[in-house]
């Protein structure tokens, strides 16, 4: 065997197998599990040394993944946290050299496809895209979705991805999607410990796969600490099963199948997840496997030692009760193994781990270490008796296991040691600089999105058709006729929220679609914004393109973990290897009240960078952006203006099919004095102000950005400034927030800063959220009268005689 290659575990059917072949399987099977107990233990050792930033494993876990893995089938999903490296041995979704190599960030698909060394150890993936982004066939596959480090994250997607097997079971229109799944028989299989089902998402994920009817498997890794705390300040019993009897199901009512079983006992965790998972898969209904006294032999990372915290009796307890020790006692006891062959087993693993783990490190530094010597002779030719330049070449060649920011930092201080001593060697290094910078770009930056063919950059640009007899319609209807069009078009596409099925939404942009289409392509749901985004994310990962709705822009609030931490990371997590084309669509802006009338947008850019951003003004062009989205794949947050629904805008005869395109900002009325940039419902706010402004002499042009991120790619706010020579941004966000990103793009990013002739100016919201009525409103976010007479103070400041103050 190979050091790289990928040992499967078998499942286990005793009536079918000889005892030599039950054997054969046994022993594997703790072959795998020692192996991955070496991994851990040398991994804590390679931290400890330096090589290594941190470590966090499965030890002590071994077995109970050892049986798990005997379920998990091809086409099946795992949706998990950083303990499972077992069962991610077992089942091949990483080796030995890989687990390795993402120990020692290795910046390389090849050597860590799970992230290529951007994520810590223990964080798996499989590569779902081709290269250009396409689709592998996810059937052929076992399959993880990215692992992320917060503990509880995982369970949102976790929903998703079961959800998908009930939509591809029950739903026929979807059977041509022959590389996502074979009739819907595919199960997720989510994993957690026992402490992170503390967490709210843990709830309500585990809830709304009760009301779903999901194939999801639940495993729980029962360790009875979190970190150092332990259980009884985390679980109510000390004991998550025994509070989660309600989910039992029973003959009156559907719920969980719920199994108990304790971590080291080899045997019936093998008999557990086999009746457990066949319950699953063929029930179509969830099942819950909480995995009982389960050891931690490390302590939770290589941050700390559990000696700390946990007393003698317990550490005692978990030397006996080792889930490996116990299975080997059990294999001797059998008469499976003798004690002669077992430790040869051990030794010969234990060597196999040792040498795959020097392999992984001597690749991981092999292209740094001919960099590095690049360098060393580049720098020392550079330095021709230079003490302090030569100085930096010695430091250099003294490392031995240098790291590539030691090298290009060495490379960096020598041009600035030499500025000014211009030499054909200084040229070369330059040179060399240049090129690493592109190299390290992709390495270390690249994949924010997949850019792949699908991407909604490259979705060929339709205009709005219309004629003498196109009628004038409320905003709603004209969404409704968009998204009627697209999923008469595309059986892939389902949209799901509260109250978007039976009533049509709260403004009744899908009123009448799910009579028509069903109620498994338009979906209500229960109040649980997390796992509505969860459940967008796990059907995107499988090959379907929902609309996930969450009510109103303020609640987003409440799903901006599940969002940032995994959606918005995910592309550039896997160095886009797995891809979520998820479209959340929400709506906001001026309204009402505290609680609707939210545009937290430096909170959504701050923190969803991997989304698009996009405000569209109005239905109509929100529809174009929504035409955009279904043709291509990648995800992104649309924010419809609340007060524009009732509002008449012509349908286009095409309203199915005409584009806007994203990044691209729309100049909506021409002008020489003050450019004016504003999106979403302010931008209405902003055009009536131009007509009094216009009146008082003053021409305002007005361009809307339609997307923040990408914002204005052909740079159309700068040309502006090239005319007007003024700026004012108004936004709706708090002092600071969105207005401040805008000014950064077209200031900075744009070098709009050299055009102007006075002090750029923002008009935002106050501080503070809106108070309720027409008046809160009014005294809240920016006015007409705000913009008029700020408008007027930037013209009075350049030239006072012409405006004189108005107060």
């Amino acid at each position: 065997m190979t050091p790289n290659s990928k040992l499967t575990t078998n499942p286990i059917d005793a009536s079918e197998l000889s005892f030599d072949d039950f054997k054969t399987i046994v022993i594997n099977d703790y072959k795998i599990a020692y192996e991955s107990r070496q991994a851990s233990l040398l991994g804590r050792k390679e931290v400890l040394t330096g090589k290594a930033k941190f470590g966090i494993f499965g030890d002590g876990k071994e077995i109970p993944q050892i049986a798990m893995a005997k379920a998990f089938k091809n086409g099946d999903w795992r949706s998990g946290y950083y303990r499972d490296q077992t069962f991610a041995f077992a089942t091949g979704i990483c080796t030995l050299k890989e687990f390795f190599a993402q120990l020692y960030a290795n910046p390389s698909v090849e050597a860590d496809p799970a992230s290529a060394g951007r994520q810590m150890n223990c964080h798996f993936a499989t590569r779902s895209l081709n290269e250009d982004g396409s689709w592998k066939d996810l059937t052929e596959m076992k399959n993880s979705s990215s692992d992320i480090a917060p503990t509880g994250g995982q369970m949102a997607r976790l929903v998703g991805l079961a959800y998908a097997s009930k939509l591809y079971r029950q739903n026929p229109d979807l059977s041509y999607l022959k590389n996502f799944s074979v009739n819907g028989n595919e199960v997720a299989f989510g994993t957690i410990g026992n402490a992170s089902t503390s967490e709210g998402v843990f709830f309500e994920a585990i809830n709304a796969a009760g009301v779903l009817q999901i194939p999801m498997a639940m495993s729980i890794w029962d360790d009875a600490y979190g970190i150092s705390v332990p259980a009884k300040y985390q679980t109510t019993k000390e004991d998550i099963s025994e509070i989660l009897k309600g989910f039992q199901r029973d003959e009156d009512a559907a719920g969980y199948e719920i199994f108990k079983v304790r971590g080291w006992d080899y045997p019936a965790l093998c008999e557990t997840y086999q009746r457990a998972i066949d319950v699953c898969r063929t029930e179509h209904v969830p099942v819950l496997i909480h995995v009982t006294e389960v050891t931690q032999p490390q302590g939770h990372s290589t941050s700390g030692s559990h000696e700390r915290y946990k007393d003698k009796d317990r550490l005692e307890w978990e030397r006996e009760y080792d889930c490996n020790l116990q299975m080997r006692k059990w294999m001797l006891e059998s008469a499976i193994i003798t004690e002669e062959e077992i430790t040869e087993l051990e030794a010969t693993a234990k060597k196999l781990v040792r040498e795959t783990q020097r392999e992984a490190w001597n690749e991981f530094l092999a292209t740094i270490k001919v960099e590095k010597e690049e360098v060393i002779d580049m720098i020392n030719r550079i330095a021709n008796g230079n003490p302090a330049i030569s100085k930096i070449a010695s430091l250099l060649a003294s490392t031995p296991d240098a790291l590539r920011k030691e090298v290009v930092s060495s490379a960096r201080k020598t041009l600035r040691l030499s500025i000014n001593n211009p030499s054909p060697e200084r040229d070369k290094l330059i040179n060399w600089y240049n090129s690493q910078a592109s190299l390290n770009e992709d390495r270390y930056n690249s994949k924010l999105f997949t850019d792949g063919i699908e991407s909604p950059l490259l979705v060929k640009q339709v205009a709005p058709e219309y004629t003498e007899e196109s009628k004038m319609v409320d905003g709603r209807e004209l969404l409704n006729a968009c998204f009627d069009a697209n999923f008469a078009r595309d059986e892939r596409l389902v949209a799901f929220g509260e109250d978007l099925g039976a009533i049509g939404d709260v403004n009744q942009g899908f009123a009448g679609l799910q009579a028509k289409y069903g109620d498994l392509r338009i979906t209500d749901t229960g109040i649980r914004e997390m796992t509505i985004i969860g459940q967008g994310i796990g059907l995107a990962l499988r090959g379907l393109k929902p609309i996930a709705e969450i009510q109103y822009l303020d609640y987003l609030l409440y799903a901006l973990n599940i969002l940032s931490d995994d959606l918005a990371s995910l592309s550039y997590r896997t160095k886009a290897g797995q891809k979520a084309p998820v479209i959340i669509r929400t709506r906001g802006h001026r309204l009402e009240g505290v609680w609707h009338s939210g545009s937290p947008m430096s909170m959504i850019l701050g923190s969803l960078r991997g989304l698009h951003i996009c405000v569209p003004r109005n239905m109509t062009q929100a529809a174009g952006i929504y035409n955009t989205l279904f043709r291509s794949d990648e995800p992104a947050l649309v924010i419809e203006c609340l007060n524009g629904y009732r509002l008449k805008e012509k349908l286009p005869e095409n309203v199915g099919e005409y584009t806007v395109p994203l990044g691209e900002a729309e100049i909506v009325r021409t002008g020489t004095d003050v450019t004016i940039v504003s999106y979403g419902a302010t931008l209405r706010v902003v055009e009536e102000a131009a007509e009094e402004l216009a009146q008082l002499g003053i021409s305002v042009e007005i361009i809307d950005p339609q997307t923040l991120l990408p914002f204005d790619t052909k740079r159309i706010c700068a040309e502006s400034l090239k005319k007007t020579n003024k700026l004012l941004v108004v936004d709706e966000d708090v002092p600071g927030g969105g207005a401040a990103f805008i000014l950064q793009q077209v200031l900075e990013a744009q070098n709009g800063y050299y055009h102007l002739d006075g002090q750029p100016r923002t008009l935002t919201a106050k501080a503070h959220r809106p108070p309720y009525g027409s008046d809160g409103d009014y005294f809240s976010k920016p006015s007409v009268d705000d913009i008029i007479e700020t408008v007027y103070q930037i013209m009075h400041d350049n030239n006072a005689s012409k405006y004189p103050s108005i107060f």
